[in-house]
């Protein structure tokens, strides 16, 4: 087992959202939690097909930023989002 797995291995098992935020809140410094809705919305505009160039404006990000998250959008990541597979 990977490192990563333990970590989604213990994430999946906390059920109850205070504990996940309190979990999450404690393991990542706010730049990461940052990062992390930042990269949730660029895949969320991908999933709307907004294009790249006004992601990367909107957000302050690179298109190579962008262009990562479309890349596993098309191998068929994402899906809990409703991103087509």
């Amino acid at each position: 087992m990977s490192d990563f797995t333990a970590v989604v291995d213990l994430i999946y098992s906390i059920r109850n959202k205070d504990v996940l935020e309190d979990f999450l809140l404690g393991l990542t410094t706010e730049k990461e939690r940052d990062a992390f809705a930042r990269r949730l919305e660029i895949v969320k505009r991908l999933i709307a097909g907004e294009p790249h160039a006004k992601m990367a404006a909107d957000l302050g990000v690179g298109v190579a930023t962008i262009t990562r998250g479309s890349k596993e959008l098309a191998h068929g990541a994402f899906a809990v989002l409703g991103s087509p597979r």
